[in-house]
C-alpha cells in the first residue's frame, strides 16, 4: 500500500534536505529520487550538479520535467522510498509548454499532469515523498505570468495535499506537522462541530 506525503514550505525552508533525511533513514539504498528540474542556465545547472552530488550514490536517479506519472510506473523497480523533486518546477514545466500560461488549456495541462502523476502513485507499494513550494504567502506577483503560476502551484498543492496521507510544512528547517491519517478521520467530525457551533451562534444572536 502506498503512503503519500507531501512536504511544503518556502524557499530555503530546508524541504529537499528533510525529504533526502527522511529518504536515508527509511529507504536506506533503496530510493528512487524523481528529478523535475530543467538546466536552462549555468546557475540552474550547478544547483542540479550540487543536489545530485549531496544525494546517496547508491539512490536511483530519474530525471522526468513532464509527463512524471507515466516515467515513474516506467523506473520504479521496487524501491522502498519515492522522492518527487519538485511539484513546484513541474508545474512550470507543463506551463513553459503553452504559449498562453493563464489560458484554460495550460490549466487542463497542469491538472492532468498532477491527476497522472497520482494515479501512477497509488500503483506503486512504497513510500512517495512529494516536496513543493507553498506559495500562498508571500505577495501577489505584479505580473500576469506570475499570478496565473502561484495560482495553479496552489491548486496543485491543494490536490495533492487532499490524496495525501500526511503533509508537512517546514519553517526555518523544522517540520510542521499540518495533515496526519488520525487527524483526516477526525476532521469530517471537526467540520461538524464546527458547523452546529455557527448554527447556534447565529440562532441565539
Amino acid at each position: 500500500m502506498t503512503e503519500l506525503t507531501l512536504i511544503l514550505g518556502g524557499a530555503r525552508s530546508g524541504k529537499s534536505t528533510f525529504a533526502q533525511q527522511w529518504g536515508e533513514k527509511w529507504g536506506g539504498e533503496q530510493v528512487l529520487f524523481v528529478a523535475t528540474a530543467e538546466a536552462g542556465d549555468t546557475e540552474m545547472q550547478e544547483r542540479i550538479t550540487r543536489h545530485r552530488q549531496s544525494r546517496p550514490p547508491a539512490w536511483h536517479t530519474l530525471e522526468a520535467a513532464t509527463r512524471v506519472g507515466a516515467a515513474l510506473q516506467a523506473a520504479w523497480n521496487g524501491e522502498r522510498v519515492v522522492i518527487v523533486d519538485c511539484l513546484t518546477l513541474l508545474v512550470a514545466n507543463v506551463l513553459a509548454a503553452h504559449a498562453d500560461p493563464a489560458s484554460a488549456a495550460a490549466r487542463a495541462g497542469v491538472l492532468q499532469e498532477i491527476n497522472n502523476l497520482l494515479i501512477a502513485i497509488r500503483d506503486l507499494d512504497t513510500s512517495v515523498l512529494i516536496v513543493s513550494n507553498e506559495v500562498g504567502m508571500g505577495l501577489v506577483p505584479p505580473y500576469p505570468l506570475g499570478r496565473a503560476y502561484r495560482d495553479l502551484l496552489g491548486e496543485a498543492n491543494q490536490i495533492v495535499a487532499r490524496q495525501a496521507d500526511t503533509v508537512i510544512l517546514m519553517v526555518a528547517g523544522i517540520p510542521m506537522g499540518v495533515k496526519s491519517p488520525t487527524e483526516v478521520a477526525f476532521f469530517p467530525a471537526l467540520l461538524n462541530f464546527v458547523g452546529v457551533s455557527i448554527r447556534s451562534f447565529r440562532k441565539s444572536s
